[in-house]
């Protein structure tokens, strides 16, 4: 028999009233003796807090409240410092600074920053270009940045899709620079730094001695550390990308990341189509034929980077190129069959199932 016990509170924020900060301590009561045959009191902590753009939100189980709300705040004091590091949104970030800088100079940048850009350059080649961090034009006049989605007027496509390219970012590692070949370039964050976040947030958690936990970025990107207890997992539900209120999949993750890519989490309608924000900067239009691709890996920055890719690519081409220590969900747009695929040994042939 487990008793829980809820107590709701609102942590003090660090730094900036502008994190909204939620704490759920839950009191499981464990039937199983500890020693000294008194009754183990396993401790369930819920946290959320807003930055970067995006809600990040912590489960985690233990015996210490104390070092629990501790560890929790050292994750979120990470997600700060990065927002302070990545945001294309504060002008005093690293990021921006580079965006106001480097077509005119080659930029001084820490380590951390050129290790990020040199693994997105990475991501760019293996992908043949499908992932970008110099979309951004792109997905301005398509409307998508301020969130109205409209047609691009004429002109326009072509004029952006002049100042995106992946190909125009100049690394110098003996310097630790970055420099625009393009004038026009402008790097944007979104396809990375949720994932790089969730990743860095469960490095802290390790450090402060957690073993079981959620870190969650929108719901979208995923890691779970552990398992909760008494579970081989943490059980996840992927949904119906044609109705939120299905499951399309649902898995059992332990240290292990789940990221998904959409066309219905941003999209409108013109001229008879669907336009989704997935967009494929080789043609400057939102890619079309997919519903949305879940990627399962060992780090969120891989399983949120190659999300995007996997969707623009296709079946076919994820199911060549996809690590085999991935995992891969793959919900394609077939008018007139169900979504639903269930169990992960459907066939590849359904609408939507788990890649070979």
């Amino acid at each position: 028999m487990v008793t829980r016990v809820v107590i709701h509170k609102t942590a003090p924020v660090k730094k900036s009233a502008r994190f909204k900060h939620f704490v759920l301590v839950l009191f499981l009561l464990q039937a199983v003796p500890a020693s000294r045959g008194v009754a183990a009191e396993m401790l369930r902590l819920e946290t959320s807090a807003d930055a970067m753009g995006s809600t990040y939100s912590l489960v985690l189980y233990g015996e210490d409240r104390n070092r629990m709300e501790a560890a929790s705040e050292d994750a979120f004091d990470e997600v700060r410092r990065l927002d302070l590091l990545l945001s294309n949104y504060k002008p005093q970030s690293e990021w921006s600074r580079v965006n106001a800088e480097a077509a005119d100079h080659p930029v001084a940048i820490s380590k951390e920053l050129f290790d990020l850009l040199t693994a997105c350059a990475k991501y760019s080649r293996e992908s043949e270009g499908t992932f970008d961090i110099t979309v951004g034009p792109l997905m301005k006049v398509w409307g998508f940045y301020r969130d109205t989605g409209h047609l691009p007027k004429a002109g326009e496509l072509a004029q952006a899709k002049a100042h995106v390219g992946y190909r125009n970012i100049v690394l110098d590692e003996a310097k630790s620079t970055v420099f625009f070949a393009n004038p026009g370039l402008n790097l944007d964050p979104g396809g990375v730094g949720k994932g790089y976040a969730v990743d860095k947030m469960v490095e802290v958690l390790k450090k402060d001695g957690v073993r079981s936990a959620l870190v969650s970025a929108g719901g979208s990107s995923i890691y779970c550390l552990g398992a909760p207890p008494d579970d081989a997992g943490w059980s996840i539900r992927i949904k119906d990308p044609r109705n939120e209120f299905q499951t399309a999949a649902e898995v059992v993750l332990k240290d292990e990341s789940l990221s998904t890519s959409g066309s219905y989490e941003k999209f409108f309608v013109a001229e008879g189509k669907t336009w989704s924000h997935i967009m494929d900067p080789r043609t400057g239009y939102p890619s079309q034929g997919t519903l949305s691709v879940s990627v399962i890996a060992p780090r969120a920055l891989d399983s949120e980077v190659w999300a995007k890719p996997y969707f623009i690519q296709g079946r076919r081409w994820t199911t060549n190129h996809k690590p085999r220590n991935f995992r891969v969900f793959f919900c394609e747009d077939s008018a007139g069959k169900p979504a639903i695929a269930g169990k992960e040994n459907n066939k590849v042939n359904q609408p939507c199932a788990w890649l070979p």
